[in-house]
């Protein structure tokens, strides 16, 4: 239960406002707006930030039993940046980079469905850098809940780890409903790809890193 209250808390927001109705031939354009993308981060994102470590260590986790012991580690372990974070980065950049291409190229075969929403780009040096500083805080956020949360501090509920994936990646997908039909196969296997990597690796800044790189990578694509 906590876990949808968060969900919808932090981002059934943007589902609902989400663009998501459109005919098969309209290009959906999200403008870019730097103002927009700073006041989100300091009024939303930064926020979500902060409740969900609140969440995580907060006076549950402070309580030391030894059935918790083990978790606990493991909490603390994958939160604390190390040398074990740079695998994961170089594995899941190229990957999400990899998948975003794939589905971009996947979409000249199956006109029916509408075209991938496109993003305008920054014009400017200060847009670029509030695209690098959303990206980072979005990528953060997105991860501490989906991977870092939903996987590891709900194993107690969820003893079965494939259905916590599952979870996982359904919940992501549906968070990205405002990217249209194609964003949200994106997001499906985005979603297990990190999925996969944190449960191999337990590293939240590896994946975290990957994660806000790909979005600022989307942004350089539109660029060109």
């Amino acid at each position: 239960m906590e876990a949808l209250i968060l969900y919808f808390v932090l981002f059934f927001p943007a589902i609902t406002t989400a663009p998501f109705v459109a005919a098969a031939d309209t290009v959906l354009v999200l403008p870019f707006s730097p103002a927009r993308e700073l006041g989100r981060m300091i009024t939303h994102t930064l926020p979500g930030i902060a409740l969900l470590l609140y969440i995580i260590f907060g006076k549950d986790f402070q309580k030391d039993t030894s059935k918790s012991l083990c978790r606990k580690s493991a909490l603390i372990q994958a939160v604390l940046p190390g040398k074990r974070d740079i695998l994961p980065f170089v594995c899941a950049l190229p990957a999400l980079v990899a998948i975003g291409v794939g589905v971009s190229l996947m979409v000249s075969h199956f006109a029916a469905l509408p075209p991938p929403v496109k993003i305008e780009c920054p014009a400017s040096v200060a847009g670029w850098a509030a695209v690098v500083f959303a990206c980072l805080g979005t990528g953060y956020m997105e991860e501490i809940f989906f991977r870092y949360y939903l996987l590891s501090k709900t194993e107690t509920l969820i003893q079965h780890e494939p259905s916590r994936v599952v979870f996982s990646v359904v919940l992501f997908t549906v968070s990205h409903i405002g990217d249209g039909h194609w964003g949200m196969v994106n997001a499906a296997l985005a979603g297990l790809l990190l999925a996969v990597l944190f449960l191999r690796f337990r590293s939240l800044h590896g994946i975290a890193l990957a994660h806000a790189g790909y979005n600022v990578f989307v942004y350089a694509m539109g660029a060109l």
